[in-house]
């Protein structure tokens, strides 16, 4: 398997070369030239566990890794998870939730970077280099990245929150990690400032290059992949219980990363009816697919920060398929043009409808804590703030015969104070997370600014 860029510079590369470039050289995204078919394969997946299936996807996109050292690889990677299930589905009331909050750092980023993290090593290992991972986050990505790579040897990490804009928890996760490898920077500005300041340095090929830059964010096509195999896993589980021929998935959604693997999944033949999309108050996704227009607003603090974000970098992924239906000019080229015009305008309308197996709601705050007060009162069952959100959506697109899989994208214990609003009690726990509270931190507070951050990295 090949992998191309969105905006289509540069000759095809493997799967490792796309896993240490990140962001391609052009700028783009990382495409497999081809989408396998896997409809055939899908009986013999159904009675699989987590780890022999997710040998089983991410060998189709992973060719040039041998065989033996994948199979290790997910071994390593899904041993940590506090679950036998890595990714369980809990049925609650009449819909089906996907909890993929039992790794290291209690959130659904733990399913990717813990294979990333090792993947890293491995490559590291056998080509004596070293790297520098530069990563934004709006919360749960910078604690799972630095719990995937702290303490390597040959890999430096410098992780970009923005300040006040996270949750106690969430900053409490990444800024107690002392070791000397882990770099935290808060910096003053938004979380799509920092993602921008990724791309920046990417783009920066001098810089790139001197300093050996590798990704995270879901920038990084590791991520997607990882991500892919849980929509497998979660769908078996429910046709099992309810013996429906099709499913729909509930996404909270940010940076549209985590739906995308859900749009690969699709493609590659899991039987979905629908992914539903679900925005809090920052909502240009949700705009996009009810309206056709994607316009840049000002970012809103929300109780589910993770969320907080305007400009998602893994929709270009998705408008390249969707350029490649302008008859006669090449995706790539289509695509460009609609992100240059984004670039200056903050606005992009692509013309073309074909959002085959997307719906779209916002669930704002007022719902998002209905729908964990009424969880918790009916259910006994807590949802954490982002998949509260994804919960309050689902129900605007539930049909009586099609199951509804909700994906739970953290532990609740990680947003206690939007727990405690909601019900009026103090029920959101977790030993891990109430461990964190005593410990000591390290963080830097910065300017949202490229320059100050690439001065950083040169001297970290």
């Amino acid at each position: 398997m090949k992998y191309v860029s969105t905006r289509g510079e540069g000759v095809p590369i493997a799967f490792t070369e796309t896993i240490l470039t990140g962001l391609a050289r052009d700028g783009g995204l990382f495409l497999p030239e081809c989408i396998p078919n896997i409809q055939s394969k899908l009986p013999s997946w159904r009675t699989l566990s987590y780890q022999a299936l997710a040998y089983e996807i991410m060998s189709l996109f992973a060719d040039d890794l041998p065989s033996e050292v994948l199979r290790e690889l997910i071994h390593k990677s899904y041993v940590t998870f506090r679950h036998p299930e890595v990714t369980p589905v809990v049925s609650v009331g009449e819909t089906h939730v996907l909890e993929l909050f039992h790794g290291p750092t209690l959130a659904f980023k733990d399913v990717a970077l813990q294979f990333l993290g090792n993947l890293f090593e491995h490559v590291l290992s056998k080509t004596g280099e070293e790297m520098t991972i530069v990563a934004a986050t709006s919360g749960d990505t910078g604690s799972a990245a630095i719990y995937g790579v702290r303490g390597r040897d040959r890999i430096r990490i410098f992780v970009m929150h923005p300040h006040g804009r996270v949750s106690p928890v969430q900053e409490k996760q990444m800024t107690t990690v002392l070791d000397v490898n882990v770099h935290n920077l808060a910096i003053e500005g938004t979380f799509d400032d920092a993602q921008n300041i990724v791309k920046e340095l990417f783009n920066d090929l001098v810089f790139r290059d001197a300093n050996k830059l590798g990704a995270v964010n879901s920038i990084n096509w590791a991520r997607v992949l990882a991500q892919i195999v849980y929509y497998f896993y979660a769908a078996f589980r429910v046709q099992e219980r309810t013996g429906a021929s099709q499913v729909s998935f509930s996404i909270p959604t940010g940076n549209f990363g985590d739906i995308f693997a859900g749009y690969m999944a699709y493609r590659m033949g899991l039987p979905i009816d629908k992914l539903v999309l679900a925005t809090n108050e920052n909502d240009i996704l949700t705009r996009y697919f009810n309206t056709g227009t994607y316009s840049v607003g000002a970012v809103a603090p929300t109780l589910s920060p993770s969320m907080d974000i305007q400009v998602a970098s893994n929709f270009e992924r998705y408008l390249y398929y969707l350029a490649a239906d302008v008859s006669g000019v090449p995706a790539a080229q289509t695509l460009k043009a609609w992100m240059e015009n984004f670039k200056k305008s903050g606005a992009l309308t692509t013309g073309l409808q074909d959002h085959a197996c997307f719906v779209a709601g916002r669930g704002d705050t007022a719902q998002t804590l209905a729908t964990i007060k009424k969880y918790w009162e009916q259910y006994g069952y807590l949802l954490d703030p982002h998949t509260a959100v994804g919960a309050a959506v689902a129900e605007q697109f539930k049909k009586p015969d099609v199951p509804m899989i909700c994906l739970a994208t953290a532990h609740p214990a990680k947003f206690s104070e939007a727990i405690l609003r909601a019900t009026g009690r103090d029920l959101a726990h977790h030993p891990l997370i109430d461990a964190l509270l005593q410990l000591p931190t390290r963080l830097a507070v910065v300017p949202a600014d490229k320059k100050v951050i690439a001065e950083i990295i040169r001297k970290g």
